[in-house]
């Protein structure tokens, strides 16, 4: 879908989409449109429950005195409760609400209330940016579609009288939501067409941007010792793989120091030996939901030119059962040289994070680390699908994450790292076991894991399981992969980390 700006005008062609405040107060837009059809927007509110809350839409058959096909109402709520994550919104439900209408274009009148503190430019392209990430679709495989559940919408015009300041404005955004989208496109992919090598792939294509891609084989892999790794995928047909994906975007900081981030790539996740469920194991072709966040940060990075030195490492595995495949009781050396005791084998995604949070600290000597993993079901218990979990060794970086998931709608909560819980990892047979000791704090165990492997590095850990995929739409994220978190990283490099 296509999303340019342009200077307010009546179209010739397509919806008329004009903005209505709470209490049906009518834009300026709208009311013009209203004075010119003989009030038939007002009498069109007064016959239905329309009343301008935020979202909120009603379409009207546009009269014969107007070229367009019809008219769509836009609600934006009250006044002071128009910010950018609001009109991001409102752009996510323009699309929504025409993308299967018939209608090939839309031209959206961009109007805000006096005293917003939103620049017209501003709002125009944050409208958009919700547009483009609610008009994502993964249908790729789909060859029976019937005609009526195609899109038909393919341009969206945003009109300002700042149309080139909004078209500037929306570049920027115009970038991070490419990354989101590949993010998404990554998550969507089954199993097998994303795998540990097709996934290194995907990421190689990305040196197109200016990124530094460096991919590990097996045989590099087994050379350094990454053996928690290794472990993880010795059951599989499909070798693994790292990635290291680097954007030196400001060679001249007197801190030259990357900020790093660490995905978790289980293309797959069976369980290993010990298996999953049948029921719902189709959805473990997700579980490199992790990966796709950083590789997707770190495409938004790279294709808005962050001033920031980053890196992003992604260990891709497939967890299978197999004759080979690692077993209960196991025990390898890491590439810390810390033992561990494998005691579950579905508990694998902390392994693959193990040594490449010891390979990034070690070797890049990142300023901060942040891994992002759909590491455990337990945090799903904990803060169902609305929250992602926050596990952190430094306050600062905490708040930081926290803040920068506020202003994109990514919330995290943040929960307790102590020593009474690092010591439920503690085993008699090697220096650690890699699940707790029973069915409590399962999150907060798995990050004690990780923590072990990060030395004084300030480190923070998303634990996204709830949040990668969802089962429902919303303004701006359709239903499946969601990107969670791409968004995030990139404004916590934007508000702190840019030079």
């Amino acid at each position: 879908m296509k999303f340019s700006f342009a200077k307010p005008a009546l179209p010739k062609a397509g919806t008329i989409v004009v903005t209505v405040l709470a209490e049906r107060t009518l834009g300026r837009a709208a009311r013009d449109l209203d004075q010119k059809t003989g009030g038939m927007l007002t009498r069109a509110m007064e016959a239905s429950r329309f009343t301008g809350k935020k979202d909120e839409t009603l379409a009207v058959l546009a009269p014969a005195n107007l070229d367009a096909g019809r008219v769509l109402l836009l609600g934006l709520g009250k006044a002071e409760d128009i910010a950018p994550l609001a009109l991001q919104s409102a752009g996510g439900t323009v699309v929504a609400a025409l993308e299967k209408s018939g209608e090939s274009e839309a031209h959206v009148f961009v109007e805000l209330p006096q005293g917003s503190g939103i620049k017209p430019a501003e709002a125009a392209a944050e409208m958009a940016f919700g547009g483009r990430l609610r008009s994502y679709r993964f249908d790729k495989y789909r060859t029976k579609d019937k005609k009526d559940a195609k899109p038909s919408l393919k341009k969206v015009c945003l009109l300002t009288d700042e149309a080139e300041a909004a078209k500037r404005a929306f570049g920027k955004l115009d970038k991070v939501a490419d990354g989101v989208l590949f993010a998404r496109d990554l998550v969507s992919e089954p199993a097998n067409v994303i795998y540990p090598e097709t996934l290194a792939d995907k990421c190689r294509e990305l040196t197109a941007l200016g990124l530094e891609v460096e991919v590990l084989d097996p045989k590099k892999l087994r050379k350094i010792g990454m053996n928690a790794l290794l472990g993880v995928a010795q059951g599989s047909a499909h070798e693994p793989r790292v990635v290291i994906m680097r954007w030196n975007g400001a060679p001249d900081a007197q801190d030259k120091r990357p900020v790093a981030f660490i995905g978790k790539g289980v293309t797959f996740d069976s369980g290993g030996i010990s298996i999953k469920p049948a029921a719902g194991m189709e959805e473990m072709k997700w579980d490199m939901a992790g990966s796709a966040v950083v590789i997707g940060t770190m495409m938004a990075l790279a294709g808005r030119k962050a001033k920031v030195n980053a890196v992003g490492v992604v260990g891709l595995v497939e967890n299978m059962p197999s004759g080979t495949a690692q077993r209960p009781g196991d025990i390898v050396a890491s590439l810390s040289g810390q033992t561990i005791e494998i005691v579950n084998t579905d508990a694998e995604g902390r392994l693959v994070l193990a040594d490449c949070l010891w390979y990034t600290q070690d070797l890049y000597k990142p300023r901060l680390m942040v891994d992002v993993a759909t590491l455990t079901g337990a945090i799903i218990i904990a803060l169902g699908h609305e929250h992602a979990g926050l596990f952190a060794s430094d306050d600062a970086l905490a708040e930081a994450l926290t803040g920068a998931g506020k202003a994109v709608g990514e919330p995290l909560w943040r929960l307790p790292l102590a020593d009474a819980y690092d010591k439920d990892i503690n085993t008699d047979a090697a220096d650690m076991k890699n699940t707790g000791g029973g069915r409590g704090a399962g999150s907060i165990t798995a990050a004690q894991f990780l923590k072990r492997f990060v030395n004084d590095v300030p480190w923070a850990h998303l634990d996204i399981a709830g949040t990668a995929w969802s089962k429902k739409d919303t303004s701006t994220v359709p239903k499946g992969g969601t990107a969670f978190g791409v968004r995030l990283l990139d404004r916590f490099v934007a508000d702190f980390h840019e030079g």
